[in-house]
């Protein structure tokens, strides 16, 4: 079931231009772009050509993908493609798959919130996904989803205390998907990368994850243990009024539409986001 509608119309995209750079990354403003692999969307934050160091890596999509994620950085930056570093919303395997091989090959540090390096460096599982959500045939299938551990531990860094992030100003603590999760916010501009504290697609099925059918929608049901922490890390995130919304799965969105849809969510976030097996 549809939790909020958007149309296409709120898509933030520009297709003429992003042809034009030809590095399969969808451009949202001059310095951040992104890239579906899969169900997932990675972000490249940095002006194009800015070169080697000059731009950051937020998420490392699925398993398999880090030919994907270095060419995309190297067609769209120039040089070796390397960035400053890597910052993770949060470490679910479709977030974490190309994480070890691009910090060792790349040689960068990787950035998260001390409550996610349990999930980083090795020591810590997370719980099994529920698949009773429902939601459609991903949700069913969510039991065989890995749930174990990276380990990028000799690079792994607590993000900031001043919560400056390269490039994006602020990062935000928004828990509730799991328990360090993180936003990334930018006031001059008003863009925020969301990672999935909500998404823009029904991310249990598999028609809408593949068709990228848009629409607002709390964080994928079938990983989120807490969903009292996760309404109250959307209300925060609306309560931002952002112009662009990058998530991590489904399209970038932006301007009036999305806005009403995200604070459609935010108050209707029970009714809407939480599984029946979990109302109370």
């Amino acid at each position: 079931m549809t939790q909020i509608p958007l149309s296409s119309a709120a898509e933030a995209e520009h297709p003429k231009f992003d042809l034009d750079r030809n590095d399969n990354t969808r451009q949202i403003v001059a310095d951040v772009a992104y890239r579906q692999l899969a169900i997932v969307n990675v972000i490249f934050v940095g002006l194009e050509s800015a070169g080697d160091g000059n731009w950051v890596l937020v998420d490392a999509g699925i398993p398999g993908s880090a030919q994907a994620i270095r060419s995309a950085a190297s067609a769209r930056f120039g040089g070796q493609g390397r960035p400053a570093c890597i910052v993770m919303t949060h470490a679910h395997f479709d977030h974490v798959g190309a994480l070890e091989t691009l910090a060792r090959e790349w040689d960068v540090p990787v950035y998260a919130h001390a409550a996610e390096h349990p999930y980083l460096d090795g020591s810590q599982s997370y719980p099994p996904a529920d698949p009773s959500v429902g939601g459609g045939l991903l949700a069913r299938l969510s039991p065989l989803f890995p749930t174990k551990p990276v380990n990028v531990a000799s690079r792994l860094y607590d993000l900031p205390s001043d919560h400056s992030v390269p490039f994006m100003q602020d990062w935000r603590w928004t828990p509730g998907h799991t328990p360090g999760h993180v936003s990334l916010w930018r006031e001059r501009d008003r863009v925020l990368i969301a990672g999935d504290a909500f998404i823009t697609t029904r991310q249990e099925s598999v028609y809408a994850a593949v068709t990228q059918t848009p629409e607002m929608h709390g964080p994928p049901m079938y990983f989120t243990p807490d969903w009292v922490s996760a309404k109250a890390s959307v209300r925060e995130l609306a309560a931002l009024g952002p112009e662009i919304v990058v998530t991590g799965h489904g399209a970038a969105m932006q301007g009036a539409e999305m806005r009403a849809a995200l604070d459609s969510l935010a108050l209707r976030f029970d009714e809407v986001a939480v599984p029946e097996s979990q109302q109370r």
